[in-house]
């Protein structure tokens, strides 16, 4: 059996090791290669969902009133879009225009000069018998009402929109700064 000295042994070694280095280093980038690949089909296979649809009633002073769907995140500039554009006598003064809508909602827009119509006399547009709604006035119009100001004016109208619009007058005491008292202070103010 020939002998290896200790030198050319370290030296057989030290190579050993750099070719299986190489080798580790080739194996793991075809290997890192592989999953890339295989996500990139997973993410191709994926569908988006599609939008979630609300129903909104467009009432009032527009040209085709009726039931529309808007995709959500939608404002009321798009309900009235749908329904044709405001007729040349509406009051888009008194409409906010970009409040979301909320599934479920009626947005009306009001006539130039009718009752509940007429700039300044503080209804929002939606409610009956010139009641401000819960579910399309400005923080402007609910900051008119008693006992509410411009910080929970803004908050109606978050806990509006996080909640998809208000189903009952009750829901008011939800939103913080409103308790039992102010909600009954409110109820003959306030609509949907």
């Amino acid at each position: 059996m020939p002998t290896i000295s200790r030198a050319r042994a370290f030296a057989y070694a030290a190579a050993l090791l750099v070719l299986l280095t190489i080798a580790g280093r080739v194996a793991l980038d075809r290997g890192e290669a592989r999953p890339a690949a295989s996500m990139e089909s997973v993410a191709l296979d994926v569908e988006e969902e599609p939008p979630r649809m609300l129903v909104v009633h467009v009432a009032g002073a527009v040209n085709r009133p009726g039931l529309y769907e808007l995709a959500d995140g939608s404002r009321i500039d798009d309900a009235i879009a749908e329904a044709g554009g405001a007729k040349p006598k509406a009051a888009l003064e008194l409409v906010n225009l970009a409040a979301p809508v909320a599934d479920g909602q009626q947005v009306l827009v009001p006539v130039r000069g009718e009752p509940g119509g007429a700039a300044g006399e503080g209804s929002a547009p939606g409610a009956p018998g010139g009641k401000v709604s819960l579910n399309s006035a400005t923080v402007e119009q609910l900051d008119a009402l008693p006992g509410i100001g411009p910080v929970t004016a803004q908050q109606i109208i978050d806990f509006r929109t996080a909640n998809g619009g208000f189903g009952s007058i009750e829901e008011l005491d939800a939103v913080p700064g409103i308790g039992p008292a102010r909600l009954e202070q409110l109820r003959p103010l306030v609509g949907l």
